[in-house]
């Protein structure tokens, strides 16, 4: 027996990270018997902890594979063990959840319904057809969620109570349910309903054969989905499309499309390896993709990309059983800048008038999430739109933020809150001028400070006084940093990073107030997190109109044009003079030549804005970042040819303006146009890096701000960096648009605070 002892070792271990809601606990269970060591596990709001004893021997193969054989959703992010006292345990148990307080764990995103759920759902007597299956490698999470720790009791599913068979499930550590917090099944889960003016029916088989039929009519359905409600209709079927967007009131933003699966995605969109993966991942995001066949004209409004996904809930899967076509319209249920609806009753009174049918289930969402939306570039996954899928994961940071709120941008806003060396990024929240997105924001910030424990000592805003998140955030925190937009965009591609060094940021965009009071948008910049020293910019334009010139491109277009040729500009035949009033056009010009509601502006977003309306690319937009999308739809890769541009302290593009009305008069096609312009952005861009290199030594270059969407752009300009021997740093987990700003703000009023 003594000799048995002293062979016997004990350890407890902290594993951190994405460990709760994913099955880490029952895959420890079943590690620990094969192995043949004694002990337990328990999840705890700040992590997941074990404690293991057994024989030297087995130690090993244990710790290794705890690692290396993790649930394939899970994410660990630091392990930490320390060596223990052996207690003698007889057996290994998985005790009750703990909680610590004011630490926290992660919490799982929601995550597509697995293909053993997909199974299930055809063999397993209980659940032949129930559209709400899941198990702990798959289901919602993030949007049922109220609480740490994350059980039952803690999310919407607490008003549903188990059966006895799912009881047995979820209470069996060999079994793939247990602890499943959403384990449900035909006899004891939520249902769905269907409302069709008076009539609502709950038989699931009818509802399904009811959809099916109405979408392959032309009709519009209104579904509930993980994190809202959704708006549905065929995607070939041209007037039902049209019929939505006008209802909608959404006039030209594109669609997405769920197709049925990755084959049919291949037969209507160019897919390339790493774009089938980010389609097939567990997140299931929307992926931005090059067209190849079309589908109803409405959807992308004659762009040359598809936003499109693949099913992710159980519903989904079943539904394509039913229908006879390859793909469905699958867009936000709201209307135009307002947040996706989430609740029944809004739905019903709302939606109703939108949809020809209305879809709900009796589970509440609890956590409001949009389809997040991808796109590779450079073969890597780029964040557009950071929400369902992502959200709450943290990024891990190289320093301390605990008790930073960072308020985000105005536009495509999510805010930030710090808790020790995380940095937890909410879901995206949206334009914050309109009133009910406003209160959704509220609503998530509150929300956020109760699952992380955080009540905020520091405050980081934009330098933008108006903002309405600065505005609300001011109220929150007895300190407050100002941080300047375009600083905050090369900061948080810095932390994605874990850059600690002096860099040379390219932050483009439409807008962002500067330090000399104008807007900025196209900045070269020296930066770390302490300061920033701006080398260089595009060179400044009248906005006349102010923010309008933002939503009439044709506003920039006279801009450019007055810039470089005066009052000749009107001996120019250009599509511009006739698609606008003369009257109105008479007036701007008037405004921009006297200074009058004329501010000035760097934006590289105005830029482009201005050179699709002199085009007649697009002069009057319909939706935002409108114009850059279209003239980037017509670039045609493999053409080197650019337009002059006079680089100094600024870029001036009037040599390139002149050239591209020389090419527009003597009928040069304007694809061909696109193509040059795009070519000598990226040209000067390149040449203003390698001036302030040579001033400062600095290679490292950091691309950032909602401009370097545009792939053309982002590829072309990253590929000649990088064949000019700079590293170049890009977004990849976090938008590169104002949706990842906050992320930047609360980094550099870390480092500030820390300083």
């Amino acid at each position: 027996m003594e000799d048995y002892q002293k062979n016997i070792i004990a350890f407890q271990i902290g594993v951190e990270g994405l460990v709760q809601g994913v099955g880490f606990r029952p895959f420890v269970y079943r590690l620990a018997r094969n192995h043949g060591l004694n002990g337990w596990v328990v999840n705890r709001t700040d992590g997941l902890t074990i404690k293991v004893e057994g024989p030297a021997s087995s130690m090993p193969c244990f710790m290794e594979e705890l690692r290396n054989q993790a649930p394939v959703v899970s994410q660990i992010d630091e392990i930490t063990i320390e060596q223990d006292e052996p207690e003698g345990l007889n057996g290994f148990f998985i005790l009750a959840s703990q909680d610590m307080t004011n630490e926290t764990s992660e919490i799982s995103p929601d995550i597509a319904v697995c293909p053993d759920c997909l199974d299930d759902i055809k063999n397993q007597p209980h659940r032949l057809g129930y559209p709400f299956i899941n198990c702990t490698n798959c289901g919602p999470r993030f949007t049922i969620v109220k609480d740490f720790p994350y059980d039952r009791e803690k999310t919407t599913m607490a008003s549903f109570a188990m059966c006895d068979k799912c009881r047995e499930e979820y209470t069996d550590i060999l079994d793939r349910r247990f602890h499943a917090q959403p384990v449900a099944c035909n006899h004891c889960g939520p249902v769905y309903t269907l409302h069709t003016g008076s009539r609502t029916e709950t038989s699931f088989e009818v509802l399904l054969d009811l959809t099916s039929s109405m979408v392959m009519q032309g009709k519009t359905i209104a579904v509930k989905a993980t994190g809202g409600f959704h708006l549905m209709c065929d995607a070939l079927n041209d007037e039902a499309v049209s019929r939505l967007r006008k209802l909608k009131h959404r006039d030209g933003k594109p669609f997405a499309v769920m197709f049925r699966d990755l084959e049919t995605t291949r037969h209507f969109a160019r897919v390339s390896e790493t774009e089938a993966l980010a389609l097939s991942s567990w997140r299931r995001p929307i992926v931005v993709l090059n067209t190849l066949r079309p589908l109803a004209a409405g959807i992308s409004t004659a762009l040359n990309t598809i936003g499109a996904f693949l099913p992710y809930m159980p519903f989904h899967h079943l539904l394509f059983e039913k229908l006879k076509i390859p793909a469905f319209v699958l867009t936000s249920g709201n209307l135009a800048q307002e947040p996706i609806v989430i609740r029944n009753e809004d739905a019903l009174s709302t939606l109703s008038e939108i949809a020809d049918a209305v879809i709900t289930y009796n589970r509440d969402i609890f956590n409001r999430t949009d389809d997040s939306v991808v796109r590779i570039v450079n073969d890597k996954e780029r964040m557009v739109r950071r929400s369902r899928g992502y959200v709450p994961l943290p990024v891990k940071l190289d320093f301390l933020a605990d008790g930073i709120l960072a308020a985000g941008a105005e536009l495509s806003n999510t805010f930030c809150i710090g808790k020790g060396n995380r940095a937890y990024l909410s879901q995206h929240i949206g334009d914050l001028k309109n009133h009910e997105t406003l209160l959704f924001y509220e609503e998530t910030i509150a929300r956020f400070q109760q699952l992380f424990r955080i009540k905020p000592s520091l405050v980081a805003t934009d330098l933008h006084p108006d903002y309405l998140s600065t505005v609300f955030a001011r109220k929150l925190g007895p300190q407050v940093v100002s941080v300047q937009h375009h600083h905050a965009h090369i900061a948080s591609c810095m932390v994605e990073n874990h850059l600690n060094e002096p860099v040379i940021g390219l932050a483009f965009d439409g807008t962002g107030l500067g330090s000399d009071g104008h807007s900025w948008g196209s900045e070269f910049m020296v930066c770390d997190y302490l300061g920033y020293d701006r080398k260089g910019h595009f060179e400044y334009m009248a906005m006349p109109g102010g923010d309008s010139a933002a939503e009439e491109p044709w506003r920039m277009g006279l801009s450019l044009l007055y810039k470089a040729y005066g009052q000749s500009m009107f001996d120019l035949d250009l599509p511009i003079f006739k698609s606008v009033d003369n009257k109105i056009i008479a007036l701007v010009t008037g405004a921009i030549h006297k200074q009058i509601n004329s501010p000035l502006s760097s934006g590289s977003g105005r830029l482009f804005d201005g050179v699709a309306a002199i085009t007649g690319v697009c002069i009057h937009s319909q939706f935002h970042a409108e114009a850059p999308m279209r003239l980037e739809s017509l670039v045609m890769p493999g053409i080197q040819d650019c337009y002059d541009a006079d680089i100094g302290s600024t870029v001036s593009f009037k040599p390139a303006i002149v050239q591209i009305c020389s090419d527009m008069l003597e009928g040069a096609p304007v694809a061909l146009i696109a193509t040059r312009f795009h070519n000598t952005v990226t040209e000067a861009s390149w040449k203003m890096v390698r001036k302030i290199h040579e001033e400062t030594g600095i290679r490292k270059v950091v691309l950032s701000g909602g401009t370097f969407q545009n792939k053309y752009l982002s590829e072309s300009l990253e590929n000649k960096l990088l064949k000019d021997n700079f590293t170049v740093y890009t977004h990849s987990r976090v938008p590169c648009n104002d949706g990842g700003i906050a992320l930047g703000q609360l980094a550099v009023a870390a480092k500030t605070m820390n300083n």
